[in-house]
């Protein structure tokens, strides 16, 4: 069991800008000068403290470009952080990906990244009438193991509209490779 001091010092660190606010509240009451210059004090704070998670998603795209494939439990090891803090950022970074070359889907309770190379060859092998088990079969080599991520791969480039109609049908690749 941690030391209570531990825990004392881990609440205030999370709870700090609370604390903060009901102090300048206080001092308010018997110099409202000193309230505004701890206010300015408190803002800059408060500011200051997106700067590391700014610095952090930068990092964490240079680091997932890497990778042709990668899931969020890779990507927490690496950076030692918590699984729920690293789903929380793919999460938001997800959500804005319709312009993006990248995907990051969620399968079987876990984000997983894929890279802008991964992602064009899907749609090149889907285009040319490629069947889901085709596919898998040409994206071995890009860490794709299966079909239910095949799927969703599909599934969420047409939710997200980068992903073109089919120029050759799956039956009329069939048909083209029997009669070749």
């Amino acid at each position: 069991m941690p030391k209570k001091y531990i825990v004392i010092a881990k609440t205030i660190g999370r709870k700090w800008f609370l604390i903060l606010v009901g102090i300048i509240i206080i001092v308010a009451l018997y110099n409202p000068i000193a309230a505004i210059w701890m206010s300015g004090i408190t803002l800059v704070l408060f500011i200051l403290s997106y700067v590391p998670k700014l610095f952090f998603k930068n990092k964490l795209h240079k680091f997932l470009k890497k990778f042709y494939k990668i899931e969020d439990e890779l990507i927490a090891r690496k950076f030692n952080k918590r699984n729920e803090v690293i789903r929380d950022i793919l999460f938001e970074i997800s959500q804005n990906q319709e312009k993006k070359k990248w995907l990051i889907t969620f399968i079987n309770k876990q984000y997983v990244f894929y890279h802008q190379e991964t992602i064009e060859k899907f749609k090149e092998l889907y285009n040319k009438g490629f069947s889901e088990k085709e596919i898998l079969d040409n994206l071995k080599d890009y860490k794709v193991t299966t079909k239910a991520e095949i799927k969703t791969i599909k599934d969420s480039l047409i939710k997200l509209n980068r992903l073109s109609e089919r120029e050759i049908s799956v039956k009329e690749h069939r048909e083209k490779q029997r009669f070749a």
